[in-house]
C-alpha cells in the first residue's frame, strides 16, 4: 500500500451506517483524524472521531462536514429495502451530486465511493471485471449507476476518485435481510433456493472492504475496483454450511425460480415483502466479480471466505438476538426488518 497520510483528516459520510462503522473503526485504528457525518446517531464512536450530524440532502449540513478534510469516504445511500424511486434520486443521486461539488470546492485529496454491484444488473457472463457492461435493472441500481458518472466527470476536473464496487457485505453485525435468514435458521425451519441453488454467488467480509477503501485512498490516481471473497461456492453450498454449522434442523429446499421470482416481486411491490427488486433478481442468479485488480495495484487480499462470513454473522446475532428485536430505527443493514408476508413463507418450505 502507499503512503497512507494519517495526519489528514479523513471524512466518512455514512459513518453511522454498517459498513460506514466498520471504516470509521478500521480509520481509527490505524491512528487517523477520522470525522463521520451521518443522519443518524453513531454508537459506541471510536476516541478522537467526529461527529457531525446532518442529511446529504441540506447543502449547509454537506459543506460543513467537507470542510478542512483531505480525504472523503462516500458511503450515504439509500438501500434497496427503501423501494423508493424517488428517494433513491433525492439521496443517491442529488446528494452525491452536492458532497462532490464541495469536495472539489474545498479542495480535497482523494474521493472515494462506495457503489454496488448492483450496477453491472444480470451480468451476461461471470467473473464480473471493472470493465463489464454496467446495466442495471432497477431504480436503486440506476441511481448508483448515475452517482459512479458524477465520480467520472469530477475526474474530469482533476481530483482523482476510486469506485470501490462490493459484492453483497457481511460480517459481524450485518442485519437487513440476513436478520430473516438467521431467524429462520436459528428457529430450526428451512432456508429456499432457486432451482437447485446452482448460482454462484460471492459476498464480501466489511473489514476486507474496508481495507481496499483504506488502500484506495492512499492509491494514486482514479481507478474503480471490484472488491469480494475469493474463496466462495454456490448458494446451496453457502446455506449448507451455515445449516450444518446452526445444527437446529434446517434444511435447504429447492424451489423452482420463475414462479417464486414473479411472486417476489409482486408480493414486494404491495409492500407485502420486506424485499426489494434487486433480491428478486439475483437470489437466484451467479454474480462474482474477478478481484484481479485490487489485488494487483491496492496490494489487497480478502482474508474471508463466503462460508466464514456468514457463519460468523450469524454466531453474532444469537448473542444479541434480543437486543436487535427490541431497537427500532437506525440503518437498515443494522436493524432488524419486518417479515410480512415471509412469515407465512417459511411454514411452507
Amino acid at each position: 500500500m502507499s503512503s497512507f497520510d494519517r495526519s489528514a483528516l479523513h471524512l466518512v459520510t455514512g459513518g453511522s451506517g454498517y459498513f460506514g462503522s466498520c471504516l470509521v473503526r478500521a480509520l481509527a485504528n490505524t491512528g487517523a483524524r477520522v470525522r463521520l457525518f451521518d443522519i443518524n446517531a453513531a454508537d459506541d464512536l471510536p476516541e478522537g472521531v467526529e461527529f457531525h450530524q446532518g442529511d446529504i440532502r441540506d447543502p449547509v449540513s454537506v459543506e460543513k462536514a467537507v470542510d478542512g478534510a483531505s480525504f472523503v469516504y462516500q458511503n450515504i445511500a439509500l438501500v434497496p429495502l427503501a423501494k423508493d424511486k424517488n428517494a433513491f434520486y433525492a439521496v443517491n443521486f442529488q446528494g452525491m451530486e452536492r458532497l462532490l461539488r464541495f469536495a472539489e470546492k474545498s479542495g480535497v485529496k482523494k474521493v472515494v465511493y462506495t457503489s454496488t454491484s448492483a450496477v453491472y444488473g444480470v451480468p451476461e457472463s461471470n467473473p464480473v471485471n471493472e470493465f463489464s457492461p454496467r446495466v442495471p435493472r432497477e431504480d436503486y441500481g440506476r441511481s448508483k449507476l448515475q452517482a459512479e458518472q458524477l465520480c467520472e466527470r469530477l475526474r474530469q476536473s482533476g481530483v482523482p476518485v476510486s469506485i470501490i464496487r462490493p459484492r453483497t457485505i457481511l460480517g459481524v453485525g450485518r442485519l437487513g435481510i440476513f436478520q430473516i435468514l438467521f431467524d429462520w435458521v436459528s428457529q430450526g425451519y428451512n432456508v429456499p433456493v432457486f432451482d437447485g441453488g446452482r448460482n454462484l454467488y460471492q459476498f464480501v467480509h466489511a473489514a476486507d472492504l474496508a481495507d481496499a477503501c483504506i488502500r484506495a485512498a492512499a492509491s494514486p490516481g482514479s481507478e474503480d475496483f471490484n472488491i469480494g471473497a475469493d474463496r466462495f461456492g454456490t448458494m446451496r453450498e453457502l446455506l449448507e454450511s451455515l445449516c450444518r454449522h446452526a445444527a437446529t434442523g434446517s434444511k435447504v429446499r429447492s424451489v423452482p425460480m420463475r414462479p417464486v421470482e414473479m411472486a417476489m416481486k409482486v408480493t414486494s411491490g404491495l409492500g407485502l415483502s420486506p424485499l426489494g427488486p434487486y433480491h428478486a433478481m439475483m437470489y437466484g442468479r451467479s454474480l462474482y466479480f474477478d478481484v484481479s485488480k485490487a489485488k494487483a495495484l491496492l496490494g489487497w487480499a480478502p482474508r474471508y471466505s463466503s462460508a466464514q462470513m456468514i457463519m460468523e454473522s450469524y454466531d453474532w446475532y444469537l448473542k444479541n438476538r434480543a437486543a436487535i428485536l427490541a431497537q427500532t430505527g437506525g440503518s437498515p443493514h443494522r436493524s432488524a426488518v419486518r417479515q410480512r408476508i415471509l412469515r407465512l413463507v417459511k411454514h411452507l418450505l
